[in-house]
């Protein structure tokens, strides 16, 4: 994604089971790299670790255009 992921479109580097296909390469983003395992992010299960995630995704969306009133 050369122009970065925008919030809430699914990275194109996620394989099948939402592992990053470029984890340990240099490829990597920095912004991708520079993210660690934190209980604070991570919680106490996978389940809670997504719904953080959709949570940033969802405060760093940019916000949607007025609606038309016509």
């Amino acid at each position: 994604m050369p122009h970065g992921k925008p919030a809430g479109v699914r990275c194109v580097q996620l394989g099948d089971q939402d592992r990053c296909l470029l984890f340990g390469q240099p490829t990597r983003p920095p912004v991708c790299a520079s993210l660690r395992p934190h209980p604070g992010l991570c919680g106490a299960s996978r389940a809670e670790a997504l719904a953080h995630i959709a949570w940033m995704e969802r405060a760093t969306a940019p916000p949607l255009p007025p609606k038309d009133p016509a």
